[in-house]
């Protein structure tokens, strides 16, 4: 077995034998559609120009009919993103396409997206229509859009609840009438993978034209079944998968932009297909979004989340150190993912425990190691995770010496509403053994806090993430901080623990500056010791 099938074929070259499978992302129309996700006109501008360099084939920007606001922020994305196909989306409504052309019209590529419903539930109960009259109205009103546009994109929305004659019916209908793409809605997610498959072969195999279009899925998650039923549908001939990064949208969301590509990417050798997403940006567009729209990511999401690429099972740990194919499928940091696979815990082994140690260039001897260990469970059985700035204080008690490069001695900040907020920390540096005090002022209290941190760890390092989250409830309630900064493009994190949230903040921004010391120093140590061997 060679290293590509080890690793599930992430790693094999292009097979020019495989079908190119295009993705629509609908992350700023479908997506924004989840409760509470709404975003600004320039917030959209910024996520859709991290699309277009994600390599998204299709972007649909918004809903132009529906806001003056969302209007503008289609016609400036499709004005800006020359490189990328941009899809305007309307219902089977002259005004709604009108506004979507009209939003559309200086990209250089563009679609016109119509929808209407085709399910009987939806035609009795919402548009109160007969059948006959839904086809009549999807093919004037494609007709009346194929004035405007070459491309046109028809969803017979709740497709996986219509008796296939009927979606036949209307496919053929509006191919007719000059359709370019058939997309074919799973509404509700209701569909089981075999049962979405079906629908497109007998669909592309009954209707009149279909040898002519393209096919296009748009699956969503409420059974959980939305990347299934897409890769489903490629089986079953698609050329095109609808997506939302992070999986966002109404109600369970829909099929998740990187957990269909990475699912792809991995098993391409048996899917038969590829994308063009640029895999190094797949991380940095699921953060930009979460943040932009306020939607945190599970732990356990898979490729993005928190726990993706984490291990804390001492045997999984040894395995990882070992050969990183052993418990892993998928190369995190090739899409762009922070390497941090080991979780100290528990379950944690002295072996995943000695080698983060050693990361930071502390080495220990046996009774040493045993003393750290011993304390190290004792810590893990009250903080459940050991961060690395606990470890580190650790292997001080251990050692009877200081190896974090500062110590928090004392933090102070003075709140109001009237004023702006006042810290002031006292630091001690392990070199000199010197504490030095510093003030600074902020908008909020936090920000008061990294003002004064930065100007007492000089290391040019950016702040980049906070996040905050509660580990238990009641007056006794203790907050877990995780702090990011960077440093000559790479990321360093420190986490902390403890019922003053503001307090953990500033302990998890040391130990992320700590962490980055203590990374760069041990770096150099190596390299002086493998030019001393040279």
């Amino acid at each position: 077995m060679n290293q590509s099938q080890v690793n599930g074929s992430a790693n094999q070259s292009q097979d020019p034998s495989n079908r190119i499978i295009r993705i629509f992302d609908t992350t700023l129309r479908d997506g924004e559609q989840s409760p509470g996700a709404t975003l600004r006109p320039e917030q959209k501008i910024v996520i859709a120009r991290q699309l277009a360099k994600l390599g998204i084939d299709v972007i649909e920007p918004g809903f132009p009919i529906s806001s003056p606001g969302e209007f503008a922020a289609v016609q400036q994305i499709s004005r800006e993103l020359q490189g990328v196909e941009i899809a305007g989306f309307a219902r089977a409504i002259r005004g709604d396409i009108d506004a979507a052309v009209k939003a559309t019209m200086d990209a250089a590529r563009r679609r016109l997206h119509l929808f209407i419903s085709s399910s009987d539930i939806h035609l009795d109960f919402q548009l109160k229509k007969s059948r006959e009259q839904v086809v009549d109205i999807a093919r004037q009103m494609v007709a009346y859009g194929k004035q405007f546009v070459d491309e046109i994109e028809f969803s017979a929305m709740d497709s996986s609840r219509t008796g296939r004659e009927f979606v036949i019916e209307m496919v053929e209908a509006v191919i007719a009438e000059g359709a370019t793409i058939i997309n074919l809605p799973d509404t509700l997610g209701f569909a089981l993978p075999e049962e979405y498959g079906a629908m497109f072969r007998a669909v592309r195999a009954g209707a009149r034209g279909a040898d002519k279009v393209q096919f296009s899925a748009h699956c969503h998650n409420d059974l959980g079944l939305a990347v299934a039923n897409s890769l489903a549908a490629i089986a079953a001939g698609a050329d095109q998968i609808e997506v939302t990064v992070n999986g966002i949208g109404e109600r369970a969301g829909n099929c998740s932009l990187e957990e269909l590509v990475m699912a792809i990417e991995t098993r391409k050798s048996v899917v038969g297909a590829e994308t063009g997403i640029v895999m190094g940006e797949i991380y940095e567009t699921s953060r930009m979004v979460s943040r932009a729209m306020n939607f945190p990511i599970a732990y356990n999401k898979p490729i993005v989340g928190r726990n993706a690429f984490q291990h804390e099972s001492g045997i999984h740990q040894d395995g990882l150190l070992k050969n990183r194919n052993t418990y892993e499928i998928m190369d995190p940091e090739a899409m762009g993912i922070p390497r941090s696979m080991i979780v100290l815990g528990k379950h944690s082994g002295r072996h995943a425990i000695k080698h983060r140690l050693s990361e930071f260039g502390i080495e220990l001897n046996e009774e040493q190691m045993q003393d750290v260990y011993d304390r190290f469970k004792a810590k893990a059985d009250e903080l459940k995770i050991v961060p690395d700035d606990v470890l580190v204080r650790l292997a001080s008690e251990s050692t009877d010496q200081q190896h974090d490069p500062y110590v928090l001695v004392d933090l102070q900040v003075l709140a109001g509403t009237q004023r702006s907020r006042i810290a002031s920390v006292t630091i001690r540096e392990r070199e000199t053994q010197e504490e030095g005090t510093f003030t600074g002022t902020g908008t909020g209290p936090l920000e008061a806090v990294i003002h004064c941190l930065q100007q007492a760890i000089p290391v040019g390092a950016e702040f980049d993430d906070l996040e905050l989250h509660s580990l238990s409830t009641g007056e006794d309630a203790r907050g877990e901080a995780v702090v990011s900064v960077v440093h000559d493009n790479r990321r360093y994190t420190g986490t902390a623990v403890h019922n003053d949230i503001i307090l953990a903040s500033a302990q998890a921004y040391v130990a992320a500056c700590n962490q980055l010391i203590m990374s760069i120093q041990a770096s150099g140590s190596e390299s002086h010791k493998e030019a001393k061997s040279s």
